[in-house]
């Protein structure tokens, strides 16, 4: 009973707080290219603050080949965002410069 209960301590206080890994990516899906908006079946539910985003969004024209660079697009995604209010993969911040991690 002690072992499960130090367990379930042990994984509360190391549990990962940021759902944006290293690498750039969330639940193994990659958050920069080619972005569809969708009403259903998303890859990932994204909320836009202004505060505390887990990931700094340029929405960029051609060749979003890095860390927070979308291109939005209506056909051939690489991922699928539905915008939410509540309970978000991740939340994001639109900007004009330095997308990426912040």
């Amino acid at each position: 009973m002690l072992s499960k209960l130090f367990v379930i301590l042990f994984l509360l206080v190391h549990a990962p707080d940021d759902p944006v890994k290293k690498d750039c990516t969330c639940n193994g899906f990659k958050l920069y290219g080619k972005i569809k908006i969708v009403n259903d079946f998303p890859d990932l539910k994204v909320k836009i603050v202004e505060n505390f985003p887990d990931l700094k969004v340029k929405v960029v024209e051609h060749f979003p080949d890095h860390c927070g660079e979308w291109q939005i697009v209506s056909d051939f995604p690489d991922l699928k965002i539905k915008l939410v209010e509540n309970f978000p993969d991740i939340k994001v911040k639109f900007v004009e410069n330095f997308p990426g991690l912040p």
